[in-house]
C-alpha cells in the first residue's frame, strides 16, 4: 500500500524568513526593523501567538509521519504553522 501524507509548515525560523528584506515588508513603518519587530507583527496572524515555528517542530512532525507510531495515517495534510491558516481561514 501506498500511504501519502504532507507536512505543510507556516513562517519558520529560518533564513527564507528572518531576513532584513522580510522584516522590512511586514515593518515598512521602520527604516531598520529587527526580527523582534517582526515577531510584533508575525504574532498577531497565529492563533497561538507565536511569530514562527521552529525547524524542529517542523522536523518533528515529519518525524512522526516516518514512524510506526503513524502506521495507519495517510491523506494527511499536517500543519505546523502556530494556527496562521485557521486564523487566516
Amino acid at each position: 500500500a501506498i500511504r501519502v501524507n504532507t507536512v505543510h509548515p507556516g513562517a519558520a525560523a529560518t533564513p527564507m524568513t528572518l531576513n532584513p528584506a522580510t522584516f522590512a515588508r511586514l515593518r515598512p513603518d521602520l527604516e531598520a526593523p529587527t526580527a523582534d519587530d517582526a515577531a510584533e507583527v508575525l504574532s498577531t496572524k497565529t492563533l497561538l501567538r507565536v511569530p514562527w515555528v521552529e525547524p524542529v517542530d517542523v522536523s518533528n512532525a515529519v518525524l512522526f509521519l516516518a514512524s510506526d507510531e503513524s502506521r495507519y495515517v495517510t491523506g494527511l495534510h499536517m500543519v505546523v504553522d502556530g494556527g496562521l491558516t485557521q486564523k487566516v481561514a
